[in-house]
């Protein structure tokens, strides 16, 4: 008879977080080649449970602890050869630096995998008997892609959810204070403030060669040039890199377009499409920044620090990183809770739209059996659950903690924000399959038409002014710019108002919707308790009535009664509010 067993793959193999990593089929294949062993496979992960590896072995064959003993070798044996990396880094300016970053790595020997996105997030997945560490991240910085941190981040099982951007390595006696929008000579908004010197010396040149009859013939040529170098220097540092891997992109057509329009004398119109292209580039940058810098914002909803109930009865404030499960964390009121449990002891109201979206505050209670709910959380009634991030209201509670801080709730919405880039709209994938093809096909026609003089009755100076005015023609300022600007800068504008968006693809899948669903109040409305109906009992006047419900509320500091002892005072008219004492809650 075939028996199963299950084995969490973090357990096996630490360093992976993904159940379809490389690593993953390695392990799988590895076991199914061994005595006893009918199947092995991945289960995939449901709710807060990771994904497993599913052993059907035979036990007349090979027993339940050689089957465990065979798997946990096999995973230490593939853990040892396969490392994996991840590293936060300056520089990523845009999409196609990102692509270009993540080919140069794949093309290093010893590397299996790499990806890389503009949020400026790498992971690497590498043969440690080819390569190291330490020569990736030299090829790292070779690049023009600079660590935040010297060390790399070993990305183990609950990593995923970490703000890398915030939690790296410094070198002894470096403290944490710099920040993480290394940009350039000029700061991170360097590429902005180039394309704008491109295009301040491009009008003021234009205007003087156009509107100033008097102006020296040199002085709009000098400011041309100047409106090429600073257009043109982001862009040639791309197209040189885009080069060294044998690509033709985008950036490289837009040079050749550039130089073309010089030869042709029309330098006005050379620098006006650097300026384009360097601007559209530089927005981009902008758009992405703003975005990341949404994704810090909420990272930092959760406190750094928890108050924490020893055994013994003493309290001691610890970072949010030290707490462990079944730790007491106490929750004053107004305080935020500093992580996801179920409450052992108080009652409260608690505000969860920073996690849920709930523009109410909940009520919530202790769990009505400790040990049940400490067996199974999962199963922990939603009135006894808090979450890291929420807003305790007026009561002091204790919560018993669930889950770490790199597995809470509020980590994993920010994990799922920042890989929102790597999802790619269709609009994207288009552009960037055409670019493929588009480039190479525009340079190899100008390269043509260079020796139409062969066959045409044309000097040669006709053939080539005719091949640099396709390539300015064919230069195409809006592919390049207008998808990835667009995409990233609605990204950022819903992060600005409290909407996440996860990436272009469902950015763009709003434009072809025919309805749209709010289930959350607040959404379309204030999220704000109000009166809007009073209903008296025979005999009960809306003044006394209200009268009456203002003194008990104005007591009380639940949503509803501050919205009773607010709008009611409109309903009372001159009647005297009396004096409320002995307030019982029932809550």
């Amino acid at each position: 008879m075939i028996e199963k067993l299950r084995l969490d793959i973090p357990v096996l193999l630490p360093d992976v977080t993904n159940a379809a990593d490389a690593c993953v089929k390695r392990l799988v294949g590895s076991l199914e080649g061994r005595p006893g062993v009918e199947q092995a496979h991945v289960v995939a992960p449901e709710a807060d449970a990771p994904a497993m590896l599913c052993i059907h072995f035979d036990p007349e064959v090979v027993s339940l602890s050689r089957i465990r003993e065979l798997a946990h070798a096999s995973g230490a044996e593939i853990g040892d050869r396969f490392g994996h990396a991840i590293w936060q880094v300056d520089g990523m300016t845009h999409q196609r630096r990102a692509r270009t970053l993540g080919d140069r790595l794949r093309g290093l020997p010893g590397v299996l995998e790499a990806e890389a996105n503009v949020s400026g997030l790498v992971r690497v997945e590498f043969d440690r008997s080819a390569t190291s560490q330490e020569s990736i991240l030299k090829a790292l910085r070779d690049a023009g892609a600079r660590p935040t941190y010297e060390k790399a981040a070993k990305l183990v099982s609950t990593a995923p959810e970490r703000d890398y951007a915030k939690d790296h390595d410094h070198p002894p006696g470096k403290k944490h204070d710099h920040d993480h929008g290394h940009g350039g000579l000029l700061g991170p908004n360097t590429e902005l403030i180039f394309a704008l010197a491109c295009g301040a010396a491009l009008g003021i040149g234009f205007a003087l060669e156009k509107l100033v009859a008097g102006a020296p013939d040199w002085l709009p040529f000098v400011l041309y040039v100047a409106a090429y170098a600073f257009g043109g220097f982001y862009t040639l540092r791309e197209a040189i890199e885009s080069l060294r891997l044998k690509r033709f992109e985008i950036d490289t057509l837009m040079l050749v377009a550039a130089a073309g329009a010089a030869a042709l004398g029309a330098w006005a119109e050379g620098a006006l499409l650097l300026f384009l292209f360097s601007l559209g580039h530089a927005l981009e940058h902008y758009a992405m920044g703003r975005a990341k810098r949404a994704i810090e914002a909420l990272a930092e909803l959760a406190p750094r620090t928890a108050m924490v109930r020893r055994p013994d009865g003493a309290t001691s404030e610890v970072p949010v990183e030290n707490l462990k499960l079944g730790d007491i964390v106490i929750v004053k009121p107004d305080e935020r809770v500093a992580a996801d449990g179920f409450i052992v002891k108080g009652i409260t109201a608690i505000n969860q739209a920073p996690v849920t979206g709930e523009s109410m505050p909940v009520d919530k209670r202790p769990v009505q059996d400790d040990a049940a709910a400490r067996q199974n959380p999962d199963s922990v009634d939603a009135a006894s659950r808090v979450f890291v991030g929420t807003i305790n209201g007026s009561g002091l509670v204790e919560i018993e903690v669930t889950r770490l801080s790199n597995e809470s709730t509020l980590a994993k919405v920010v994990k799922l924000v920042s890989e929102a880039e790597t999802q790619k709209s269709p609009t994207q994938r288009f552009t960037d399959r055409f670019e493929r093809f588009f480039v190479p096909a525009v340079l190899v026609l100008a390269f043509v038409l260079l020796f139409a003089w062969v066959v045409v009755d044309e000097p040669f100076r006709d053939s080539f002014y005719r091949a640099m005015a396709v390539l300015v023609a064919a230069s195409p300022c809006a592919l390049a710019i207008a998808t990835p600007s667009a995409v990233l800068s609605g990204v950022a504008r819903a992060a600005r108002g409290g909407v996440l968006i996860k990436g272009g693809a469902p950015l763009e899948l709003l434009g072809s919707l025919d309805a749209i669903a709010f289930d959350k109040t607040g959404t379309l409305t204030k999220g704000e308790p109000r009166i809007q109906e009073i209903i008296t009992a025979p005999g009960v006047t809306k003044e006394d009535l209200m009268a009456v419900a203002v003194a008990v509320e104005s007591l009380s500091d639940h949503p509803l009664a501050q919205a009773i002892a607010r709008d009611g005072r409109e309903h009372i008219g001159d009647k005297p509010i009396p004096q409320a004492d002995n307030l019982k809650s029932l809550t």
